[in-house]
């Protein structure tokens, strides 16, 4: 795990340099998920794929930008699902992007997650590691990530970042959203995945949702490469994730690119989620 961990870090090393100093226009091609690709999103999962391919405990690697799961190292121990630049398109703006991982065994699926990794290029590059506890580390400038603290949530919070087209919500959803912010949440939603959840898990807890809409059921957030690696940090750090009836963690996609609904958030909200969709048939 440590030899994974390591990788990551070379690798955010890379794309935070490409970052700064790249093109950052469209490419001509999309993903396997069907969005338009930056020229970025693609030199990203060429870097981290190219970092895990030294690291002979890394069987396979599935990115978000292709379409196959790469075998590497057929006697490895682990799989790696990523989302080698989640938020891409805020780039431009000079907006927080980042990288996500889980660290998977046998398949990739929920309950199969070992450990997973997310990092923040923003103002400050921040790295966040979940095995048994959620650690935050940040990028120092002799280009070393020092540990900085433990992270909790607390058991509610005051944040609520919400996904998807509004006008596509269930009626259901948007009284639940609109009954956080008549308790006094205040909203903070960037539409990058990482700098979202990020805020919520360093400030203490909230709610992020991205449900299933009325023209994507099934939501839109990626399982392997997104859901399952938050969902993972958010129960380590003491909170919950649900697909609005269950645990994110219990779920097993069809394919690689399955996407569910999702929350995560501290157990106040998650709770109120849970009560709200339990009424839904």
């Amino acid at each position: 795990m440590t030899e994974v961990i390591e990788a990551i870090k070379r690798s955010a090393f890379r794309i935070q340099e490409a970052i700064a100093y790249d093109d950052t226009g469209y490419a001509e091609n999309e993903n396997a998920s069907g969005d338009v690709q930056l020229k970025l999103d693609i030199k990203s999962d060429y870097i981290i794929q190219e970092e895990l391919a030294k690291v002979k405990s890394v069987k396979a690697v599935a990115s978000e930008e292709k379409e196959t799961v790469d075998m590497l190292n057929e006697g490895g121990k682990y799989l790696i699902g990523y989302d080698p630049l989640d938020g891409s398109s805020l780039i431009d703006t000079n907006l927080s992007v980042g990288s996500i991982f889980g660290i998977y065994e046998d398949d990739f699926s929920g309950p199969n997650i070992k450990a997973a990794v997310y990092i923040v290029y923003g103002p400050r590059v921040e790295m966040v590691i979940a095995t048994d506890t959620v650690e935050l580390y940040r990028l120092d400038k002799n280009s070393e990530f020092k540990f900085i603290q433990t992270v909790h949530l607390h058991e509610k919070g005051k944040l609520n970042a919400s996904g998807g087209t509004q006008a596509k919500w269930p009626s259901y959803h948007k009284a639940m959203i609109d009954t956080l912010f008549a308790e006094g949440y205040r909203l903070r939603y960037s539409g990058g995945m990482v700098p979202d959840l990020h805020q919520i898990l360093v400030k203490g807890g909230g709610l992020f949702s991205y449900p299933g809409t009325l023209d994507k059921p099934e939501g839109k957030l990626r399982m392997v490469f997104e859901v399952f690696p938050f969902a993972f940090v958010y129960e380590k750090a003491g909170g919950k994730a649900v697909d609005g009836h269950r645990r994110l963690l219990e779920l097993s996609p069809k394919d690689h690119h399955s996407t569910t609904p999702c929350f995560f958030g501290s157990n106040y909200e998650i709770n109120k989620v849970l009560d709200v969709y339990s009424k839904i048939v």
